[in-house]
């Protein structure tokens, strides 16, 4: 079996992700040139020329057809590459789109660049969209075809690129919106200056340079130059085919030979999948239409597939150097591997760590994010203080009665702060903000919601003072960074939460509120992004498991805990 190094798929993937967006900056530019046509044809002429000025000189042109012969190239290669060809839907249309454009868009090629490079033609609007328009209309529908195809092609792959970056959430209702004016505007432009060309008026009000006629005519009626065009055509048609045929059948020779030498993945709900030596598990888990995580696309750049290998793990392949990088990211353990890198050379049984939950299953007024997708999120922990304490001379239907009326002060505080409860740890509850909001908010909303529940339990508290052996105490945590928020657990018990140092280190804070005797301590963090009011709180700096530098925290007493600190809205 082949094996490629990280750093070669590292490079690899640069290089079609380089070459794409310079082929997606020429077509944006193109159809933009095409765009003007909506204020006549002659301001469409004129801009062409400094498109051209760009892409029309040796750098220019070096630069496009190396950049279209390499993103072929790698495409073809990814596609031989695949194990597996079940992927999602939007992976799906990126690649048939991808292999539709050279059909669709070499006609056009050879009519317009290398005609007008090998053999001189003047391909300005007013020839071209007059041949599209007037002579050849469906040669005209099947252009149309072509530019959406390539500009959905562009548009996926761009979004696939960028939809995990913390700043594309914000851009993408724009990004859509130019995303779908680019191509109408453009087409609207093709269509204005084909109806202005087929007027019989322009016609007659516009007469054609005779040194534009002369050279057009001897292009398209010299036998010579159709002859060379043909076989230009046959050549680049066939060449494109060929290719394809190459990588359908090598992959058609590896399937057969794979087809005798297979390897089984088991998984938690009884499912075993066979496939190949060689598949990923990821693939194994697309094969057999089980749900996986994979944000990234399979690429080992996230860690949202990574599985948990049930049994023996020391004989399977060992990570390389990507895959070593993003578990070290994460501190995974020894026992959890990306399940995109992972090609298990015996049988091996694995349990998905970030589980997709139908959308059902999720508790009623959810804030739904996106899987295993890592946010700017805000984190607070709240704990009774003594509980042992309160509670060992109290009935068990008492105690139930308490944590009832605690946990639904929690909760309510919570949600109408605009946070999500995330779960309960015994006396202890934890809860996310910032799921749909900035990390400013975010805070904002975690210091109201800290302060109401600190509100309302002084008042249960004064409720039951003379049934509890101790005040009514509480600890609140809170601290805000980047977490990875995804759909976690096993069978039916799965819900949404969040992973990562930044709620450890609020839970940490949960617990320096305890020894502070304090009722809510808050990170510097915090403090700055929600603008609060801290004058006359106390400052402290506290160390942190796992951090080399201490944290410096603000210790909010009882007595001022329940004053909005919020900050500014």
């Amino acid at each position: 079996m082949t094996t490629v190094s990280a750093t070669g798929i590292f490079s690899e993937r640069r290089a079609r992700l380089g070459s794409g967006l310079v082929i997606f900056i020429f077509v944006l530019l193109h159809l933009s040139n095409h765009a003007i046509g909506l204020i006549s044809v002659s301001a469409a002429d004129k801009a062409a020329r400094l498109f051209m000025a760009i892409w029309r000189n040796p750098v220019g042109t070096t630069i496009f057809y190396s950049s279209v012969l390499i993103h072929i190239a790698l495409v073809l290669r990814a596609i031989y590459m695949r194990r597996s060809l079940v992927m999602p839907k939007g992976e799906m249309a990126q690649i048939v789109l991808g292999l539709l454009i050279p059909l669709l868009l070499i006609d056009h090629v050879i009519g317009t660049r290398i005609a007008h490079e090998l053999y001189g033609y003047i391909d300005d609007y007013e020839t071209v969209v007059g041949s599209l328009w007037i002579r050849a209309p469906a040669n005209g529908l099947r252009q149309a075809f072509g530019l959406l195809a390539v500009w959905i092609h562009g548009c996926i792959g761009l979004h696939f690129w960028l939809r995990y970056r913390p700043w594309y959430a914000g851009l993408a209702p724009l990004l859509l919106a130019l995303a779908i004016l680019v191509p109408v505007l453009s087409l609207l432009g093709f269509v204005e200056m084909g109806r202005t060309l087929a007027d019989p008026s322009y016609q007659q009000a516009v007469a054609n340079s005779p040194y534009k006629a002369t050279v057009n005519t001897r292009y398209a009626s010299n036998p010579e130059v159709l002859r060379q065009v043909s076989t230009i055509r046959a050549g680049l048609y066939g060449a494109f085919s060929a290719a394809l045929l190459i990588v359908v059948a090598a992959r058609a020779r590896r399937r057969l030979k794979e087809a005798l030498d297979q390897v089984a993945v088991h998984y938690p709900g009884g499912e075993v999948i066979r496939v190949p030596r060689g598949f990923s598990v990821l693939e194994a888990s697309r094969l057999g239409g089980l749900p996986h995580y994979s944000v990234c696309g399979g690429k080992g750049q996230c860690s949202t597939c990574r599985v948990q290998i049930l049994g023996d793990y020391e004989h399977l392949p060992v990570p390389d150097k990507m895959e070593k990088t993003t578990l070290r990211r994460i501190n995974a353990g020894p026992d959890v591997r990306l399940a995109c890198q992972l090609r298990p050379n015996r049988d091996v049984a694995v349990a998905p760590l970030l589980v997709p939950a139908l959308e059902a299953a999720l508790p009623a007024n959810s804030q739904e994010t996106s899987p295993g997708r890592e946010r700017e999120i805000a984190v607070l922990f709240v704990d009774i203080r003594h509980f042992t304490t309160l509670t060992e001379t109290r009935l068990p239907f008492d105690v139930v009665f308490l944590l009832n009326r605690y946990f639904a002060i929690i909760g309510k505080a919570v949600e109408q702060a605009g946070g999500r409860l995330d779960k309960f740890i015994g006396d202890g509850a934890m809860a996310l903000f910032g799921l749909n909001t900035a990390p400013e908010e975010a805070c904002r909303q975690a210091l109201k919601a800290a302060a109401a529940i600190v509100a309302e339990i002084e008042k249960l508290a004064a409720e039951l003072a003379e049934e509890l052996a101790l005040p009514l105490r509480i600890a609140i945590g809170i601290h805000t960074g980047p977490a990875v928020v995804g759909t976690m657990g096993y069978g039916r018990v799965r819900s949404m939460t969040a992973i990562g140092d930044t709620v450890n280190v609020a839970s940490r804070l949960e617990s320096a509120a305890k020894e502070f005797e304090a009722a809510i301590v808050i990170s510097e963090p915090v403090a700055s992004l929600s603008g609060a009011d801290l004058s006359g709180i106390e400052s402290r700096e506290i160390s942190v498991r796992g951090r080399a530098l201490p944290l410096k925290v603000y210790v909010i007493p009882r007595e001022k805990a329940a004053e909005p600190l919020e900050g500014k809205d």
